[in-house]
């Protein structure tokens, strides 16, 4: 959900040869990393000078790529983060990965700060509330409406913090009846928790607002849950609102981050970070080199392994990877339908570890739409969306082959 931006542009940024670069987490879900690539885009167009975008993992462009990119054609470069708060990405990763930029190629680097707490996600997480409310039959002038403000959950205090701050100040000069903050997972409390302890004060509603940019498999979760608590709560209305998107507002927060990373204001929480100073229970994070070598060892685990079924990690590729052909012909007989159909299906598998995307011609002009399955190396031909669920519960979850739709075998 986007709003439209009729805010003026930034002036010109004073440099010919200026560049941002973006950066995401990255996704295994192309949605959320072409989010980012419009987001980029976006930017391009409010601060007039080039924004290209690239990801910590699972998506392409890599950070050391796209610096490769740019280095031929940008004496400076300045880095915004998408990253909503500051963890180990915004405090280790990204810096890490600047330095080998920074040694690797003849461009001065600026590095911005996260998004963090802002008016104009203050102002978003109104809008989205109130959304919710409307889809309630609600209104929290006249009625108690509980909002939960629920993040993805850091093993930095930090991070935690912030969305308890983002919270708060949701709640100051706002009618709510209570404003909390909750997370999906690595911290406490869990959404689960906050709901059943909100059901205590049986509010009219329950209002939750995902606080993630992209609709993935962790806003699903929070729909999921916000869900069930409503069935077993009937005299509470609870609903799930939409995460941050591609919304212009969070063009302001970009611009202002890049202004202040372009003109050495960046601001850190250096008194609260685990790695600056002595926090309970996180003494043995404390210390540049320790915050180094963590960054070193994440940056490990996503190095391709031959032992991956006995140390998983979390980023692994998917187990099978699915490629929809959306050129010309197999968009004309129904291709973008099979592709969204799919991965809905496969959101909705519990077995399922597969990443569908997108591709370009396969060949098959004709035939399509086609679907590819890797590493099996099995084509379908003339699939329709209707035959998504038998590929997904059959072929992607069973290793069945779906044999009337097979078109060839590699």
């Amino acid at each position: 959900m986007s709003t439209p931006d009729d805010t003026t542009a930034a002036p010109a940024a004073g440099f010919d040869d200026e560049a941002v670069l973006l950066i995401g987490h990255g996704s295994r879900r192309e949605k959320s990393n072409e989010q980012v690539r419009e987001l980029a885009a976006d930017l391009e167009s409010r601060l007039g000078i080039p924004v290209d975008a690239a990801f910590l993992e699972l998506a392409e462009p890599a950070i050391d790529e796209a610096f490769a990119g740019l280095a031929p054609v940008a004496s400076q470069v300045t880095v915004v983060h998408c990253s909503l708060f500051a963890a180990s990405h915004v405090k280790n990763d990204v810096p890490l990965a600047i330095e080998q930029a920074r040694a690797e190629h003849d461009i001065e680097i600026n590095n911005g700060s996260h998004l963090g707490v802002h008016p104009a996600i203050l102002d978003l997480l109104d809008d989205r509330a109130a959304a919710v409310e409307a889809e309630l039959g609600v209104d929290r002038a006249d009625d108690d409406v509980a909002v939960v403000v629920c993040g993805r959950g850091s093993s930095d205090p930090d991070a935690n913090g912030d969305v308890h701050k983002l919270a708060r100040l949701l709640y100051e000069g706002r009618a709510f009846d209570r404003v909390e903050a909750s997370f999906i997972g690595v911290t406490e409390p869990t959404l689960e928790d906050t709901l059943h302890g909100l059901s205590k004060h049986r509010p009219d509603a329950v209002v939750v607002l995902p606080y993630m940019l992209g609709d993935g498999v962790l806003t699903q979760r929070v729909r999921d849950w916000t869900a069930e608590f409503d069935e077993d709560y009937p005299y509470v209305d609870a609903l799930a609102g939409d995460p941050l998107g591609t919304d212009s507002r969070l063009l302001d927060v970009f611009a202002d981050r890049w202004e202040e990373a372009r003109t050495d204001s960046v601001e850190m929480s250096c008194d609260t970070c685990k790695y600056k100073v002595d926090l309970e229970g996180y003494e043995e994070d404390v210390g540049g080199a320790r915050a180094m070598l963590r960054a070193l060892a994440h940056q490990e685990t996503h190095a391709d392994r031959d032992d991956v079924d006995d140390d998983p990690h979390s980023h692994d590729a998917p187990e099978k990877h699915v490629a929809v052909c959306t050129n010309q012909t197999c968009a004309k007989m129904g291709s973008p339908a099979v592709l969204e159909r799919l991965r809905q299906e496969v959101r909705d598998s519990d077995h399922c570890d597969a990443r569908i995307t997108r591709s370009s011609c396969l060949g098959r002009c004709g035939d399509g739409p086609m679907v590819a399955v890797y590493p099996d190396g099995v084509w379908y031909g003339g699939v329709d969306d209707g035959d998504a669920e038998r590929i997904v519960s059959d072929h992607l979850d069973r290793d069945r082959i779906v044999s009337d739709l097979v078109d060839q075998t590699l």
